[in-house]
């Protein structure tokens, strides 16, 4: 057998094709890839590397292209040729030289002609031609002067700007020249003079013309008016004096414009005072009444403070000495015409003004009785007695605000009719008895100044004993003396005064008959208060509230049941909606005394006729507070409804659910059940009084069944409201459902009395003419339609990392993709190198800098070190 041939290796393939030189340099240069093994129809492409030659080729690559960009860098040495054609390589050279000849020219001629006119066009001005005008060949006019003046002759001209005698000889004529030959020529001296003489001779001529002219106007003047009279002709005086009377008429617009003339302008009004201001001046006025009331009580003249000073001139010597009246007499403007009025008239004028003011005063007197008189009635509905405590508020701030006025202008009243009175003459002392009498009513007027109270026990010392009307007059007075403007504790002493005065109203709600009408005299100053301090208001009014609400949790804990709320809660849940606003979605004083009345509807029983009468007014207060807002209580309609089921008889078949605190049947569930039919014959429709919610005195069965009958009809109007307010609702007729069942077959309008049976049918209509807005829910007699299923999408995987099936262009976005990524890899890698490669150059430079500048440096050395050693050599034989 013969030998095997050799397998040839790859590494001889390359030394075939590479140079002799490079493989003898480096052996090592050929770098080969070898496989783990071998796939059947896969082409390769990479088996053989040369890394050397290919990083040789690279720098060199880099060395003319980046490092020669380096180099140049910041280097601005390069010149562009800008001429026309240059870099136009179709263009022969003299077609160049002529285009550059001709923008030569072109870009000269547009500088020097830019401001050029066309010669051959003629300029005008009004039709006359510039360049005649330009000659000054105009003649000055003038009718006082001759025609030659303005103008300077050509000998003067020649004289003083031209100089000398030859300027004169060159402007002459040709015979003047000859003339002047023959004769010696003048000299400048007698030139002027002569100027002058000339001058002078024709000024005096202008002279004598003008003083002609002058004579001959005259003259013409004269003539004139001797002509003149004999042209005009005279009228008679009667003809003249007509035509004097008889003026035109003006026109209305005229007469508009005359009387826009005569219009009075409008006056400047005062300035308008702060707050601070009014609260000083007020207690300026009411310590100078309580003042003049202390001088009244210690036996001093009434009045004194009271008399205005009379008005005093520059010139009054202050002597006492008091002149006569004066009798002149008083003009006025009166209906166009002048008014000239005597003493007495006008006198009796201001008596009657004063009449007229005291019959108003005795008027708003007997009106504020009136008020007091009808404010002492205690029974009135809750609806009503809101509206009478609005209008009595705003009577008592009217009131409080002209306290002081009505008081200050009655004495000042007095004071005018005293100084009548007595005239010039001096005043009478008062005897004793009077002056008794004075004091005795100083002691018992009201004091005007105040101060507040520390504890609740001053306050009730303070009104102990004072009428309604004087306590309010009281706590308004303290509130102006004790202004938060007028000191610095004053604001701590009102916001105290607030809850002293809410605690006062509470006493007077549980006192034994309780004092309303002291209550409603205060509630306007308590409002006022609130509006001075709303935050010291809210935290009073909270603090009452939370003690009610754990008052009421405790025993409900304790019992499992509560009484409802007493009658000073129910003032004060009445002033909460007097003093803050009931419309709010959440306000922190309305919306916890709202809850308090839904808690109190809800979990306190009704075991009495008094229980009924206190619900009730929960129910007028909740109606009050949902007014403006509209908001469901569904604890409000549940005790309406209640309160309608105690007055049912046969509560066998209800027809409606009877919702707690009350019950279907039981012995409390007939408090409003007639123990006599025939007592509805002789109840007349009346108020509910609040003194029945602490004390109800009925005597026998007729009192009961009336105030059963009163509180029906209380419900019946409630019942009426509520339906007003919620007919919007779209559950209007479910919700007043049970109420519907009940008054149309239970309490049929036949069984009330008459003045209730109108409000019965109101209701039923009410609930009855409510549309139904919806219908009930069924459901569909339809099948539903099944959602739309879809049906995957399967992909079949061949290959382990490999996905087939997809479409023609997700393939070539995978390749494309791929691709980009590749190529950003590569892109990365030669910008590594590049910067590789200039970091490389730059470390060069400076390592070939610092060498350059060591050699440098050794050289300099050297050099001194020689001269040193040349130095020394010579000193040391300079020394030998």
């Amino acid at each position: 057998m013969g030998k095997a041939p050799k397998k040839r290796n790859l590494a001889d393939k390359v030394r075939k094709t590479k140079a002799s030189t490079e493989i003898k340099n480096n052996p090592f240069e050929v770098k080969i890839n070898r496989k783990k093994f071998d796939i059947l129809g896969r082409k390769t492409k990479h088996d053989v590397g040369l890394p050397g030659v290919s990083r040789s080729k690279a720098i060199n690559k880099r060395k003319e292209t980046l490092l020669k960009e380096y180099k140049q860098k910041n280097k601005s040495s390069k010149f562009i040729d800008r001429r026309f054609g240059e870099y136009d390589t179709k263009m022969a050279p003299e077609d160049k030289i002529l285009q550059r000849f001709a923008m030569e020219r072109q870009r000269v001629h547009d500088k020097k002609d830019v401001y050029n006119l066309n010669e051959e066009e003629e300029l005008t001005h009004y039709g006359q031609s510039l360049a005649e005008m330009e000659k000054f060949n105009d003649i000055v006019n003038s009718d006082d002067e001759s025609e030659e003046k303005g103008l300077l002759s050509a000998e003067l001209t020649a004289s003083h700007f031209g100089g000398g005698g030859g300027l004169l000889t060159k402007k002459t004529s040709g015979n003047q020249q000859e003339e002047e030959g023959s004769q010696r020529a003048k000299s400048r001296q007698e030139l002027i003079e002569e100027l002058i003489q000339k001058s002078k001779q024709e000024k005096r001529e202008r002279q004598v013309q003008k003083e002609e002219a002058q004579e001959l106007t005259e003259k013409l003047d004269q003539d004139w008016k001797n002509i003149q009279a004999l042209m005009v002709k005279k009228t008679p005086k009667t003809e003249q004096a007509n035509k004097q009377e008889e003026k035109p008429k003006l026109d209305e617009y005229d007469m508009m414009v005359r009387e826009l003339g005569f219009e009075m302008k409008a006056q400047p009004s005062e300035k308008m005072k702060t707050p601070e201001e009014l609260a000083r001046e007020e207690r300026e006025k009411l310590q100078k009444l309580e003042a003049d009331r202390l001088r009244r009580m210690l036996g001093g003249e009434a009045g004194d403070s009271a008399q205005t000073q009379s008005h005093m001139s520059a010139d009054d010597l202050n002597d006492g000495f008091i002149l006569d009246k004066a009798d002149k007499k008083t003009l006025a403007y009166q209906d166009g015409k002048w008014n000239i009025g005597d003493e007495s008239e006008g006198d009796g004028d201001d008596e009657d003004a004063e009449e007229e003011e005291d019959g108003e005063e005795e008027d708003s007197e007997a009106e504020e009785g009136d008020g007091d008189d009808d404010d002492d009635e205690d029974e009135d509905d809750e609806g009503e007695e809101e509206g009478e405590e609005q209008e009595d508020s705003s009577g008592e701030e009217e009131d409080g605000h002209s306290d002081l006025d009505s008081e200050q202008e009655s004495e000042d009243e007095e004071g005018k009719q005293e100084n009548k009175e007595t005239g010039a003459k001096p005043k009478k002392s008062l005897s004793k008895e009077e002056m008794k009498a004075q004091q005795e009513a100083a002691k018992a007027e009201l004091p005007y100044t105040f101060t507040a109270p520390e504890t609740f026990s001053d306050l009730k010392d303070l009104l102990h004993g004072h009428t309604p009307d004087n306590q309010r007059l009281i706590v308004a007075r303290t509130q102006k003396c004790n202004h938060p403007s007028l000191g610095v504790g004053n604001k701590l002493k009102l916001q105290k005064l607030f809850g002293f005065l809410l605690e006062y109203i509470g006493e007077l709600a549980t006192r034994s008959p309780p004092e309303l009408t002291a209550i409603d005299k205060l509630i306007p100053e308590l409002y006022a208060l609130c509006q001075m301090f709303p935050e010291a208001a809210c935290k009073s009014l909270q603090s009452v509230l939370i003690d009610a609400g754990h008052s009421m949790e405790e025993i409900l804990e304790v019992k499992g049941h509560a009484g409802f709320p007493a009658l000073d809660m129910l003032i004060y849940l009445k002033v909460t909606a007097l003093l803050f606003p009931t419309s709010d979605f959440r306000h922190p004083v309305t919306t916890p005394a709202l809850l308090y009345i839904s808690q109190a509807l809800t979990r306190c029983p009704v075991r009495s006729l008094q229980d009924v009468t206190s619900g009730l007014v929960l129910c007028c207060l909740a109606v009050e507070y949902v007014s403006f807002s509209k908001r469901f209580v569904p604890e409000l309609i549940n005790f309406l409804a209640g309160t309608l089921h105690l007055a049912v008889k046969d509560k066998t078949s209800l027809g409606y659910t009877v919702v707690p605190p009350f019950r279907p049947s039981g012995k409390h569930s007939d408090l409003l059940v007639l123990s006599d039919s025939e007592s509805c014959k002789g109840w007349s429709k009346k108020n509910l009084p609040l003194s029945a919610t602490q004390r109800l005195d009925l005597k026998n069965d007729l009192d009961r069944d009336n105030h059963r009958l009163t509180c029906l009809s209380a419900c019946l109007d409630l019942v009426k409201r509520c339906c007003l307010l919620y007919k919007d609702l779209t559950s209007f007729p479910h919700i007043f459902q049970p109420i519907k069942t009940l008054l149309s077959k239970h309490l049929s309008a036949q069984t009330l009395p008459e003045p209730l049976q109108e409000v019965h049918n109101e209701i039923l209509e009410a609930i009855s003419s409510a549309p139904v807005t919806h219908s009930p829910l069924v459901f569909e007699r339809k099948k539903p339609i099944p959602l739309k299923l879809l049906t995957p999408k399967i992909v079949e995987v061949l290959d382990y990392g490999k996905k087939h099936g997809s479409t023609r262009e997700e393939r070539e976005k995978e390749r494309l993709k791929h691709k980009y990524k590749k190529e950003f890899k590569g892109a990365l890698r030669e910008i590594r190198k590049d910067s590789r490669f200039l970091a490389r150059e730059k470390l060069n430079e400076i390592m070939s800098s610092d060498a350059e500048r060591k050699r440098k440096v050794k050289e300099l050395l050297g050099s001194l070190a020689t001269q040193e050693g040349e130095w020394k050599a010579l000193k040391r034989k300079k020394k030998k």
